[in-house]
């Protein structure tokens, strides 16, 4: 049974934002880096407080510590009263193994801005069914506040909008004019002293047309399939749903859209929605990823389908809360729109 949805109450300069790290250690492997992000947050005018294994800076190789330690960690940052959001360090491969250590009416007991993307999708999902929060799929602190010199202003204004604005209404989601799929090495100092290398962004393109107004769901793809099966797999039907990948194969974009499609989603959405992935290869195929898409996944009426869109691993990236609703507007021979109709926050 769907919880009933519950948003945070804003998040603003002055506040203190907790940094927990559920997955991959990024604060320890990527340390410069990291500690760039921070003082980013701090330049925006938060307070920042580590959680106690980020703050500790240990690892367990590929993950930051046992699940019920990072779990811990995380329901301790929910449970402190001075802490008013929470910012994933990164993501990872396995954020999923805190959930049977949460404890979920505690965390509906003190709903807080929450936020990150890509493996953390695992997170979102439960909190969402476990406590209904709705929780901010937008930037971490080692890869996108800590990108140099300073935070993309996109991925900034976009941020500071959805978390902070509780009066905001009928608002356009504004795709950035340039993006990057520039990999600049972290381990060294190439995220530093490489310039930058950008393209232009020409914007969301349609498959499928349609006008459509519904509550939104972002995932990442590969990490939303990991979780069918569960009790925190969402209820799609009637829903926008918002896909992003990091690494986007055309073979593993098969296996994985090709599920989604068995397990009756395509059938039940009120539309789809495609970022960009941030790495893509068409793996010696005659055809692109919007042909896979359209052999996949079929038209029906008023059923909008748009790619190319930029949010998760895109740079710079937007912040959209789980289950605001949005309008689609994608017409044939327009450029598509997209718009959230609602505060995200707790007005």
């Amino acid at each position: 049974m769907r919880k009933q949805l519950l948003r945070p109450a804003p998040l603003r300069p002055g506040d203190t934002i907790g940094i927990c790290t559920p997955s991959f250690p990024a604060n320890v492997v990527y340390r410069e880096k990291y500690l760039h992000g921070v003082a980013q947050l701090e330049a925006l005018g938060f307070k920042v407080v580590e959680g106690d294994l980020t703050r500790s800076a240990t690892l367990q190789g590929y993950r930051s510590g046992t699940p019920r330690a990072r779990a811990a960690e995380l329901m301790s940052l929910f449970e402190e009263r001075a802490v008013r959001g929470i910012i994933t360090t990164i993501g990872g491969n396995n954020s999923s193994s805190l959930i049977p250590y949460l404890d979920f009416e505690k965390i509906r007991a003190s709903p807080k801005v929450f936020c990150g993307y890509s493996d953390i999708t695992s997170l979102h999902l439960a909190l969402l069914a476990y406590s209904g929060l709705s929780t901010f799929y937008g930037p971490a602190v080692m890869p996108s506040f800590g990108e140099w010199p300073s935070v993309l202003s996109e991925t900034r204004e976009s941020f500071m909008s959805a978390v902070g604005d509780g009066a905001a209404g009928e608002r356009e989601l504004i795709m950035p004019r340039r993006y990057s799929r520039h990999l600049r090495d972290a381990k060294g100092d190439a995220w530093k002293t490489e310039p930058r290398l950008w393209l232009d962004n020409s914007g969301p393109q349609i498959i499928y047309p349609g006008t459509v107004e519904a509550p939104c769901i972002v995932a990442n793809l590969n990490t939303l399939v990991t979780a069918a099966g569960t009790d925190y797999f969402p209820d799609l039907t009637g829903r926008l749903l918002w896909l992003e990948e990091m690494n986007a194969p055309l073979s593993q974009e098969e296996r994985s859209l090709r599920h989604l499609e068995r397990l009756g989603v395509f059938d039940r959405i009120a539309g789809l929605l495609l970022s960009k992935p941030e790495f893509y290869t068409n793996d010696r195929a005659p055809f692109g990823y919007p042909d896979l898409v359209r052999e996949i996944v079929a038209p029906r009426p008023n059923v909008p389908l748009v790619m190319e869109l930029d949010l998760g691993h895109t740079v710079p990236m937007l912040t959209l809360a789980q289950e605001t609703r949005l309008r689609v507007v994608a017409r044939k021979g327009e450029p598509a729109r997209l718009f959230t109709l609602e505060p995200m926050v707790r007005c």
